[in-house]
């Protein structure tokens, strides 16, 4: 209830900003190709990152060339905007921009401002598609489908807003959106899809050898290192694979240093991949990071598709 009043303050700031972009008041940036927004309205980790990988493989294996725009949390660059390459520091580009470069190859450019990323990237390569790496609260681009993720065993929590509760926008705002995806959710509900998060390999951060997930033994003893989000549900997939992880959570974002992660005893260590991409530079020989792939539910893959040949059929319209 102390909170309340800023909570109101926050509101209206929100409402008035969308208020303006829907009014036209907004300067907005509208691309000659479709965007896509991969979103939330919560604070903390959804599977954003995932998900983004999932729908690049997907969309190239439709035959679309796709192209990716971050904010680039924490990242130092030259210039703004900055197009990330697979040689480029965490510390320059971001962890989650890094994880995604490094793992597909895409073309990606980070920019607080997402509109200014976009003509960056379509003044240097041919694509037919933009996703957005978050955004939904940046109006400045428009979009053509806003996808938004909800962890399932959380919620919209108390369903308020900052700082009485974890939304970013009222919770209103998810009568707007074109589909809501609920991580961690079994099965599709009447409101939104499931999408589940899978290990499916154990990667190696100094020799970059891949094991499979059976890999270590039952009740195998590990560090679990995880500055995500929601650390608990990397802890919990370390249980769920019957290893017994002594949890170090961290802030999102974090830092690394040799010193941080000298833990006792002396333990097998495993990561998120988000982490790995800020630690290969010291890492021990027996660390590892956990590879978790995003698994959408036939119904969602369906409907992206219908989506995607929509977008793509009047982006080519004159």
């Amino acid at each position: 209830m102390l909170l309340k009043p800023l909570e109101s303050l926050y509101r209206y700031v929100v409402q008035r900003k969308r208020a303006h972009f829907l009014s036209g008041k907004l300067e907005i940036y509208k691309a000659p190709v479709p965007v896509v927004i991969v979103g939330n309205i919560t604070v903390g980790g959804t599977g954003k990152t995932p998900l983004i990988l999932w729908l690049i493989e997907h969309c190239r294996r439709s035959g679309l060339r796709v192209s990716v725009v971050s904010r680039g949390y924490g990242a130092k660059p030259p210039q703004l905007p900055w197009q990330v390459e697979a040689c480029h520091s965490a510390e320059m580009v971001g962890d989650e921009p890094l994880l995604i470069v490094q793992r597909c190859g895409v073309p990606l450019m980070i920019d607080p401002d997402r509109g200014r990323a976009v003509k960056a990237l379509l003044a240097n390569k041919p694509t037919d598609l933009i996703l957005s790496d978050d955004g939904l609260q940046h109006y400045g681009l428009a979009r053509d489908l806003e996808l938004v993720l909800v962890d399932y065993v959380r919620g919209l929590g108390n369903q308020r807003c900052l700082p009485a509760g974890p939304l970013r926008e009222p919770i209103e705002r998810l009568n707007s959106v074109d589909a809501l995806l609920y991580n961690g959710a079994n099965a599709d509900c009447e409101d939104g899809f499931a999408f589940r998060l899978l290990p499916t390999v154990l990667i190696n951060l100094k020799t970059g050898k891949r094991q499979p997930v059976d890999y270590l033994p039952i009740d195998q003893q590990v560090h679990a290192v995880a500055g995500i989000g929601n650390p608990q549900r990397f802890f919990n997939t370390l249980k769920m694979l019957h290893w017994n992880p002594i949890p170090h959570a961290f802030t999102n974002h974090t830092t690394y240093t040799a010193e941080i992660l000298n833990f006792i005893p002396s333990l097998p260590l495993v990561m998120t991949e988000k982490d790995a991409v800020k630690c290969r530079a010291f890492a021990k020989s027996d660390w590892w990071y956990l590879v978790v792939d995003a698994l959408p539910s036939p119904a969602f893959v369906s409907w992206f598709d219908t989506q995607l040949i929509r977008l793509i059929a009047a982006s080519c319209l004159p």
